[in-house]
């Protein structure tokens, strides 16, 4: 497990700049291509690196640095890094400077389960363009019907 490397002096969460007036929920999952469900769920899941902005009515205001974020997070989650993995990505993000190591191996380690998975599904492919080149050519010959033919005995 990596740990966050603990210093005496707090270390500030990301921030904003200043004067940006933010936009709602609905824009944020428009522009991320994520659900306001999910925009919630990255917020509830820890999985967000900044404090989400509310309006004095209680409402989201997310703004660029937020999406920027998000997107990392559903780019992470869609190469299958788990949201655990994800979260401790966050953290140590959210910590600061300092944990630039520990960031390196999760990323390093997370490349290789990639690379391992792909060259899995390059395997799986070409079984798959094999199969779709015998149907071509059965179904060229005229003799596709002796396919994997289920007969009752």
């Amino acid at each position: 497990m990596l740990e966050v490397k603990t210093q005496s002096r707090p270390r500030p969460k990301p921030t904003r700049p200043a004067g940006e007036p933010g936009m709602s929920i609905a824009e944020a999952a428009r522009r991320t291509g994520v659900s306001a469900h999910t925009l919630r769920y990255y917020e509830r899941a820890g999985l967000v690196i900044t404090d989400v902005d509310r309006t004095s009515g209680g409402r989201r205001r997310y703004h660029e640095l937020d999406l920027n974020w998000i997107s990392v997070c559903t780019k992470l989650r869609a190469t299958g890094m788990p949201i655990k993995t994800i979260r401790r990505y966050a953290e140590l993000v959210a910590a600061g400077h300092g944990n630039e190591e520990e960031r390196l191996a999760l990323m390093e380690a997370h490349s290789a389960d990639v690379t391992a998975r792909i060259a899995e599904l390059r395997v799986n492919l070409k079984l798959i363009n094999h199969k779709i080149d015998v149907y071509r050519g059965r179904l060229a010959a005229g003799d596709a019907d002796q396919l994997w033919a289920h007969t009752a005995d």
